[in-house]
């Protein structure tokens, strides 16, 4: 019988690890060609908070806003959940600060249609509680918990 040696298959997935390069080539080099998660998250978050903000700017006053990846949890945290935003009132020449933490929303999300949901839900109750109404009224796209 003849000793053959089996020869190595020249395959691109060598160890089952995937691709090993980028999917598109970039165009700018250093530049991602496709928005990375965050930027989309960024994207849509600065759409919700824009369409609520021009609809009550008047009675908002000067408001920050801001995406963080987690909030930054105490030792002595007392509940399980993980806070989605953080609203800090404003006073004299400081402005109110809402922050949304990125990594437990989209940790709640499915879809994409989930996150825009949650997010434009966190941003309607926080700005309800700021203003004092009723989340109803602040967005008729708002679905308060039925």
């Amino acid at each position: 019988m003849e000793n053959r040696r089996a020869r190595p298959s020249r395959r691109r997935d060598r160890r089952g690890r995937g691709m090993r390069g980028p999917g598109v080539v970039p165009r700018q080099p250093g530049r991602p060609e496709l928005p990375t998660r965050r930027e989309r998250f960024d994207d849509l978050a600065l759409a919700i908070v824009t369409s609520v903000d021009r609809r009550w700017q008047d009675r908002l006053g000067l408001v920050e806003y801001a995406v963080e990846d987690a909030p930054q949890i105490p030792d002595d945290w007392e509940t399980d959940q993980v806070p989605l935003s953080s609203l800090v009132r404003g006073s004299g020449a400081r402005p109110t600060r809402l922050v949304l933490f990125r990594r437990p929303i989209e940790h709640r999300a499915e879809t994409r249609a989930d996150l825009e949901a949650l997010l434009l839900t966190v941003v309607v109750e926080q700005v309800a509680e700021l203003l004092g109404i009723d989340p109803d009224e602040v967005d008729p796209r708002y679905e308060g918990e039925a």
